[in-house]
């Protein structure tokens, strides 16, 4: 018969809390920050744009962004529920918005076929609907407000049910 014998750990090894050993900002043997998914770049100062989403609930939420940054990202770096279930390539419609104001979706660049197609299956389509990933801060859009819908339609998990 095998006996294992325990030992105790040598008091010179330095022991980190889990905090600190798996903390999202610290690499370790590197000059550059780590990059987390959807990090967003701060505006430079005086190129700051204004976009608000209106939650489902009726929550209003402004942020500052840059040109450039798109909807979605906006909305999952701020840890806003828009799924972006294709990662923003206009391959699904789960990061439907509703843009408030006619006058401010007219300013946007006309949706292509693609996102015309995904936008089909939207639930809750209206006038004014655009896909978020598809939608980039500019100038001309400071001061845009979104909705939410009240849900969205993923058609990978409606494509993919068990019989």
């Amino acid at each position: 018969s095998t006996t294992l014998q325990s030992i105790q750990r040598p008091q010179w090894i330095p022991q980190l809390n889990a905090t600190h050993a798996f903390s999202r900002n610290r690499r370790k043997f590197s000059s550059t920050p780590c990059a987390r998914h959807n990090d967003l770049d701060p505006p430079k100062p005086g190129e700051e744009r204004k976009v608000t989403f209106i939650t489902k609930e009726g929550t209003p939420h402004t942020f500052l962004v840059a040109d450039g940054d798109n909807l979605l990202d906006i909305a999952q770096s701020n840890d806003l529920e828009m799924e972006g279930a294709c990662g923003g390539s206009c391959a699904c419609s789960t990061c439907h918005v509703i843009v408030e104001d006619e006058e401010m979706y007219n300013k946007l660049p006309e949706p292509d076929d693609d996102e015309n197609d995904m936008l089909d299956y939207a639930y809750g389509l209206r006038e004014t609907s655009r896909l978020g990933c598809q939608v980039k801060m500019s100038k001309e859009l400071d001061g845009l407000v979104v909705r939410l819908p009240s849900m969205t339609r993923n058609l990978q998990q409606a494509d993919f049910e068990t019989k």
